[in-house]
């Protein structure tokens, strides 16, 4: 059958612009492009086609098409990363950063993250617009698998959010997944967690997800110093 809004698969991907790649599922693709991160999950993502877990373009194209499909398809800016807005674009007091500006430095100004792309004298003009809007993008894909199994839906998800596999249990409409403790100080999982279940819940027959964190006796004991 062909892939309908509201499946869930498992793609790979890999985005370009101008013939370089910004994101991508492979990891020998991404060490090749200088974009690898060391912990990041690669392998392919699992996806709620329509659901926005990929830019407009590219979910819609999923649409009608087989599991096993390999194709590309070029995305205009207001179905990619949004139109060019030069309002975005702010000159700032370089009094206002913390270290000195420079050209290409991403910064967080009041809560916003830009791009510097000028320094003159005492000011500094900030893009905040978002990475690529106003360019066309070509995505190569391959739909990988339809995800049919509850356990696989409720893996996945939480392993796009958090770029992490975790344990999952299944038991009369609940699905328990135990994660790691360190995640209570992930300023990431404290936004998405909430996120997480109610598409969970949207999207399937579980009814309750509870997320559960273990300690053993060897994470209580104070490390001693030689």
């Amino acid at each position: 059958m062909s892939i309908q809004k509201g499946d869930f698969i498992k793609v790979s991907y890999a985005g370009k612009n101008d013939d370089r790649v910004f994101d991508t599922t492979d990891e020998e693709v991404a060490k090749a492009s200088g974009i690898y991160n060391e912990k990041g999950k690669y392998g392919g993502d699992v996806i709620i086609v329509g659901a926005g877990h990929a830019v407009e373009g590219l979910d819609e194209d999923f649409i009608g098409k087989e599991v096993g499909y390999k194709g590309s398809v070029t995305i205009p800016p207001e179905k990619a990363f949004g139109k060019r807005n030069p309002e975005l674009i702010e000159t700032i007091p370089i009094n206002k950063f913390e270290e000195r500006p420079q050209v290409g430095m991403q910064v967080q100004v009041e809560g916003r993250s830009g791009i510097v792309i000028r320094v003159i004298g005492r000011m500094v003009q900030v893009d905040f617009n978002r990475f690529l809007a106003g360019q066309t993008v070509i995505y190569d894909y391959e739909i990988k698998e339809k995800i049919e199994d509850i356990e696989a839906k409720v893996k996945g998800l939480v392993g796009l959010y958090i770029g992490k596999d975790f344990s999952v249990q299944i038991t009369d409409g609940s699905a328990t997944v135990e994660i790691d403790p360190e995640l209570t100080y992930n300023q990431r999982w404290l936004i998405s967690k909430k996120q997480i279940a109610r598409e969970i819940m949207g999207n399937t027959e579980i009814k309750e997800v509870i997320y559960l964190e273990r300690y053993g006796s060897e994470m209580l004991t104070p490390k001693t110093e030689n």
